[in-house]
């Protein structure tokens, strides 16, 4: 006797914003009121001071372009995403994390556009491309990750793009390393449960921008990130991507290993078209 395999799929029910879009602007109104009530009542305390003085120690340096030109979309809105992330960077660079802080992305930019207002930029909605008001900022969280993660910095709340619609601007980018943000919804943060205090520093030139994780003492460690078992697989006529981050903490003196962390397991959509090089595997469940 043959028993032929049902496979149930769920519908995704509709929000009440998709069905009724007039009632988006009350709801994110709502959301961010919660959102900033609930992190006054949370018990952390969040890092709100910027340093004019640097911090004499540069625990991790890192750079990445401002600008990706395999987006096919007008260049018009990465311009506006460079002015949206200068913007927010005013009120990030000096920013410190003292000992038992919590550093908020969303409580450190928050007012950022209080006097000049962001341009609209691209953001990713519902799984779609578009353009919105701020977009591109997502850029500068992907950055301050980038260095949180060569540092003993506790991963408090992190959240990857659920849709990557277009490649990396570079093929040495690392995978599964983004940090997507949306206030009212989703925030970066991290706990700074060491005896250092940090401080962040960003800086731009016409091409790039760069961001340096200070520190008031020096740190005999160094930490490397590695991502390992990526792979990718078809499901539902969808394509993910699917990559371990793991982090190394080394001596520095005597380059020796100290640990290992297994820190998560970063799973998106791919949203664009891969190399013909690249293997897909099929889920033969679905």
């Amino acid at each position: 006797m043959f028993f032929e395999r049902i496979v149930i799929y769920k519908v995704k029910r509709k929000r009440l914003t998709q069905t009724f879009p007039w009632l988006l602007p009350v709801r994110k109104i709502q959301r961010k009121a919660a959102f900033y009530l609930g992190m006054q009542l949370d018990n952390r305390n969040y890092s709100k001071t910027l340093l004019s003085i640097v911090l004499p120690h540069t625990l991790f340096e890192t750079n990445t372009p401002l600008y990706n030109y395999k987006t096919g979309v007008d260049m018009t809105y990465q311009k506006n995403k460079v002015f949206n992330l200068k913007l927010a960077a005013k009120t990030l660079n000096g920013m410190i994390i003292k000992p038992n802080e919590t550093f908020s992305f969303w409580q450190a930019v928050r007012h950022a556009d209080r006097e000049i207002p962001y341009k609209n930029g691209l953001t990713i909605t519902d799984g779609k491309l578009t353009t919105t008001y701020g977009g591109g900022i997502c850029q500068m969280s992907n950055l301050l990750f980038w260095m949180f993660l060569h540092s003993p910095l506790v991963i408090v709340e992190r959240h990857t793009h659920k849709v990557k619609k277009f490649p990396d601007p570079s093929i040495d980018t690392p995978k599964g390393v983004d940090a997507t943000v949306s206030e009212g919804w989703l925030d970066l943060k991290l706990l700074n449960n060491t005896r250092y205090t940090f401080q962040i520093s960003i800086e731009f030139d016409k091409d790039k921008i760069y961001g340096s994780l200070l520190t008031d003492k020096s740190i005999d460690k160094r930490y490397e990130i590695r991502t390992e078992n990526l792979s990718y697989i078809k499901e539902r006529n969808k394509v993910y991507e699917k990559v371990s981050i793991y982090r190394d903490e080394i001596h520095v003196d005597s380059s020796e290993y100290i640990a290992r962390d297994h820190l998560y397991d970063n799973y998106c959509e791919i949203g664009y078209e891969l190399s013909p090089d690249i293997l897909i595997n099929y889920d033969e469940t679905s």
